[in-house]
């Protein structure tokens, strides 16, 4: 497939896969001020694997527009090696390119797609991505930062030897009341509880989380199929 080496390529080729009725659904399931283009995002992968990897810093230099730019450009910053990502970067004054996306993300659907990548290149560095990235997503002011966080969490961090690390930063955001926020925290917890559900279950009985949160998250945990019925049933009279 022919390489794409111009970013006005990378738009074409992106514009050549819109779909109306696509655009029209993501319009409604993600609030955004950034246009849709309507492009699914397995297509969108497709598109930036295209991309040479030579030609990746150059890209990421061009502001991006679209929801599928800024998908795009995630997916470029995942390419590169994980001292890259996170390193300070001559091109962006000494910020690096994993702060410069997080500041590119304005919804739940750049979040969790740019945030489960990075994982895949964290490798042996979780101790030290906690403390030079998570934490301090954890405590921005933005809401989609700190959902950045939570995300990353998620997918990279529920594990024994982290679970009261989580709990811990979970805590410390029972007072945030953004909804994207708390539906991660929600979606975080649920997770533990599937896959450690002695220790998360002693969490959940002393947790501050407020009342909204901590029922999202077992509403959370019984739809889950990896949970029993019986367990679900315990949790249901649990609810606050």
């Amino acid at each position: 497939m022919k390489q794409i080496c111009e970013y006005r390529e990378l738009k074409s080729a992106l514009a050549e896969l819109a779909e109306d009725e696509y655009r029209e659904f993501c319009m409604k399931g993600i609030p955004s001020e950034r246009p849709f283009i309507g492009v699914r995002i397995p297509l969108v992968r497709e598109v930036v694997k295209r991309v040479p990897d030579e030609r990746i810093t150059e890209f990421l230099m061009v502001e991006p527009v679209a929801i599928e730019e800024v998908l795009a450009r995630g997916m470029m910053i995942c390419r590169l090696p994980y001292e890259d990502i996170v390193g300070p970067c001559d091109d962006l004054n000494g910020r690096s390119w994993f702060d410069s996306q997080i500041s590119y993300i304005d919804n739940w659907c750049t979040c969790d797609t740019f945030c489960s990548g990075v994982c895949r290149k964290i490798g042996k560095h979780w101790e030290e991505f906690l403390e030079l990235k998570v934490d301090g997503l954890l405590g921005a002011k933005d809401e989609f930062a700190v959902r950045a966080g939570l995300v990353i969490l998620k997918c990279g961090y529920v594990s024994e030897d982290y679970l009261a690390v989580i709990f811990d930063r979970v805590e410390g955001l029972a007072h945030r009341e953004e909804y994207y926020v708390r539906m991660a925290i929600a979606w975080l917890v649920a997770e533990c509880f599937i896959k450690y559900p002695e220790v998360t279950l002693g969490y959940m009985k002393v947790s501050k989380l407020p009342k909204w949160t901590y029922n999202k998250t077992i509403s959370k945990i019984c739809d889950s199929y990896r949970v029993d019925e019986e367990t679900k049933e315990m949790l249901r009279k649990m609810r606050r």
